[in-house]
C-alpha cells in the first residue's frame, strides 16, 4: 500500500548520510570534542546496511601526559601511529585480544590525543544491530527493554552492533564506511556529566581526572563511576594541560 507520509527512518538515514561532521569539528580542543560529540552520531554503511546510534558516552586521552593513553608519552608505535596524523581518522583497538574500541583522533598533526566513544542510543538499523549483537529483543516487555538498552552501552558492544573492526582502523570520519554525523538538537552543558573515566585505575593521578563524559538521564549510558559533576559546575582547571616539553 502506497503513502502519501514519508518514510521517519529512510529521511533520518538521509540526513545523517548528508550532514558529516567537517574536518574542523576534530581539529578543536580534545575536551570540546569529547563534549560535543554528545548528541551526535555515530554511523556506518556495510553491505548496504546502515546502522547508527546517538553518542551518549565519552571519554578524552592525552597523548603527552596521560597515564592511561597508549601514546603516552607522545611514544609513537605501529598501534598509535594514526594517533599522530590529522584529526578526524579512526583510532580502533583490540582489548583481551579480542573486543574492538573505536576512539576519533583529534587535533592537529603529532598531537596524539584520542576521544573514546563509551555508549551509544541506537537508533538507526535496531535489527541489523540486535542481529550482530545475539540479542532477541522479543522475550517479553521488559526484558526486551533491558535487553535493547544494553545492545551499545559500553564500548566493545557498540563497535560490535555497528560492525566495527580493526579493518576500519584509520578511516576518514569525513568519509565511508564509519562517519559522524551532527545532532539533530542542541546539547545544553546543563545535561552533560563528568566524572574519572573507568578501568584505567593504574593512572595514577590521571585516573582521578574527570575526563569522562556522558548525557544525564540517558539510559544508554554504559554504568556510573565515581561522582558526576555537571559540566558548567567544573572551572576551566580540570581541563588545563601542562606543556610535556
Amino acid at each position: 500500500m502506497s503513502s502519501d507520509f514519508p518514510d521517519h527512518n529512510q529521511l533520518l538515514r538521509n540526513k545523517l548520510s548528508l550532514n558529516k561532521l567537517p574536518r574542523d569539528f576534530y581539529l578543536q580542543n580534545t575536551f570540546k570534542v569529547a563534549q560535543n560529540l554528545l548528541g551526535t552520531y555515530l554511523c556506518t554503511q556495510i553491505n548496504h546496511q546502515i546502522t547508527a546510534g546517538k553518542i551518549v558516552e565519552t571519554e578524552a586521552y592525552i597523548g603527552a601526559i596521560d597515564y592511561a593513553a597508549h601514546s603516552y608519552p607522545n611514544k609513537r608505535t605501529k598501534r598509535t601511529a594514526i594517533q599522530f596524523g590529522l584529526g578526524g581518522y579512526a583510532y580502533i583497538f583490540l582489548i583481551y585480544g579480542m573486543y574492538p574500541q573505536f576512539c576519533v583522533v583529534t587535533e592537529d598533526y603529532n598531537i596524539c590525543n584520542v576521544v573514546l566513544i563509551r555508549a551509544l542510543e541506537p537508533i538507526i538499523g535496531m535489527e541489523v544491530m540486535q542481529e550482530r549483537r545475539k540479542i532477541n529483543s522479543k522475550k517479553g516487555t521488559s526484558q526486551g527493554v533491558i535487553q535493547t538498552k544494553q545492545i551499545a552501552n559500553g564500548p566493545g558492544k557498540l563497535c560490535i552492533a555497528l560492525g566495527i573492526t580493526t579493518a576500519m582502523y584509520g578511516s576518514d570520519l569525513c568519509g565511508a564506511p564509519i562517519w559522524l554525523s551532527a545532532a539533530t538538537e542542541p546539547v545544553a552543558d546543563a545535561l552533560i556529566m563528568a566524572t574519572p573515566r573507568i578501568g584505567i585505575d593504574y593512572a595514577g593521578e590521571f585516573a582521578l581526572k574527570p575526563w569522562r563524559f556522558y548525557l544525564d538521564g540517558n539510559d544508554y549510558v554504559s554504568r556510573q563511576h565515581g561522582a558526576a559533576i555537571p559540566l558548567n559546575w567544573l572551572s576551566s582547571d580540570a581541563f588545563e594541560i601542562e606543556d610535556a616539553n
